[in-house]
């Protein structure tokens, strides 16, 4: 059998937004639309690699299989990014809403922890990316908070006017010894592109911090002490212009996430040939 093309492009799964009520402008009337912003597949595009959204397969408002199966995502992908989008539900974690607003959506946190679960099994890389950390947690058992500022005391805003959420920044800062910390080597308080009004409250089993922001250590990144790679960053990476020396450039976590992915490929081949 021929060895794997090293120059042949990573293929990338995005899992998509959802938009369970279309405003009648769209022209949608009655339908539902899966999305994706393009700044999330253009950064992943610009290590060259191939991003594909994964539309779900769900029917009655709960997910059901048909003959398509996330099984046959993870066959064909080397990796998986799990993008922001809406909180993520408090009965997904076995609480409440506290107020309507706060209530999620149930039917992507189910569908994106399958999808999670599927590409861990195989042994394939996952990056979560706001919504996607948080998402992350859950998925290993963790809760969040419903809302930061309400639920922990001395909490700077991590959040900001929805209209120019990719203008919100505030500091972080990197656990001794982690691998971000050796990831970027030599960096104090950086700062970060913010916007989310939820967070990790209690850590989910097998992970570790990775950073905290400041001054208020709320959890802004986590990696998975398993076997594969699953990574989570609270902030944006896609929004972070690298010519910008005051903001963290998400360059060397592409990297590190796609690094990933061509090794998995590499073992995924290996395993054919054998």
């Amino acid at each position: 059998m021929n060895a794997p093309d090293r120059n042949r492009p990573l293929k990338i799964g995005l899992s998509p937004r959802f938009l369970h009520t279309v405003p009648a402008e769209l022209g949608f009337k009655g339908k539902k639309l899966q999305y994706l912003e393009q700044s999330i597949a253009h950064w992943l595009m610009t290590a060259d690699a191939l991003v594909f959204m994964l539309p779900s397969i769900e029917g009655g408002g709960l997910i059901r299989r048909g003959n398509i199966h996330i099984a046959d995502y993870v066959a064909e992908l080397d990796g998986l990014v799990l993008q922001g989008g809406a909180d993520v539900s408090p009965l997904t974690y076995g609480e409440t809403p506290i107020r309507p607003e706060w209530q999620g959506d149930r039917i992507r946190d189910m569908y994106e922890i399958d999808l999670l679960q599927e590409f861990v099994a195989a042994g394939k890389p996952v990056l979560g990316v706001c919504r996607g950390l948080q998402l992350i947690n859950v998925a290993f058992g963790g809760t969040l908070y419903q809302d930061i500022v309400t639920q922990h005391g001395g909490s700077h805003v991590h959040h900001h006017n929805p209209s120019a959420f990719d203008q919100h920044f505030h500091r972080i800062a990197f656990i001794a010894e982690s691998g971000l910390s050796r990831l970027y080597p030599n960096l104090g308080n950086v700062r970060v592109n913010s916007i989310h009004h939820q967070a990790v409250k209690l850590l989910g089993k097998d992970l570790a911090i990775e950073a905290l922001s400041v001054p208020d250590d709320i959890i802004e990144a986590i990696r998975w002490r398993g076997e594969s790679y699953v990574m989570g960053v609270q902030w944006h990476p896609e929004f972070h212009d690298p010519s910008d020396p005051e903001l963290l450039d998400g360059r060397p976590l592409l990297r590190e996430f796609l690094a990933e992915a061509e090794r998995s490929r590499m073992r995924a081949a290996q395993r054919v040939a054998m």
